[in-house]
């Protein structure tokens, strides 16, 4: 694909790595910066791959649900305390530790469904082609170090 856009957005974000030998298995937060790279073969009647407020528009709300939250994972023993005491503040990733790599692979698959759903939606004053297609999601953990998902 000729044309790829990259629309950035950051949330402030913690988890607790269960299987970490170090102090990385105790709560600590990141401010995490997640690229959205979309592709196209071509440009739409705007010139563009698409508007960037589209990718806002259809994963802002998955992002608040991530934004000052805890990812734990569910084998955890903390992880029943942490959800009654925080409910859906503690974000549960089933029988794994949440790790920024899992992040960006769950926040791809979120992504991907969500634009193909704004995709299909004709009622939106920035439309989206159903060529446009996510290409990748590159969480950053620290300014130093990222993890990326990329579509197969």
């Amino acid at each position: 694909m000729p044309y790829r856009v990259c629309k950035t957005i950051d949330i402030e974000n913690g988890h607790m790595l269960s299987k970490h030998p170090d102090a990385c298995r105790f709560p600590h937060g990141h401010t995490r910066r997640i690229e959205f790279v979309l592709e196209a073969a071509d440009l739409d009647a705007n010139e563009m791959v698409c508007d960037f407020k589209i990718i806002k528009d259809a994963v802002g709300a998955f992002l608040e649900s991530l934004d000052h939250a805890l990812c734990v994972n569910t084998d955890d023993p903390a992880f029943a305390i942490l959800r009654g005491l925080y409910g859906e503040r503690i974000v549960a990733f089933e029988k794994q530790d949440p790790t920024t790599e899992l992040m960006a692979r769950h926040i791809f698959e979120v992504a991907a469904a969500r634009l193909a759903s704004y995709a299909a939606t004709t009622a939106t004053r920035y439309p989206l082609r159903p060529e446009v297609r996510l290409a990748s999601v590159r969480v950053w953990e620290t300014a130093t170090s990222w993890a990326e998902y990329q579509a197969d």
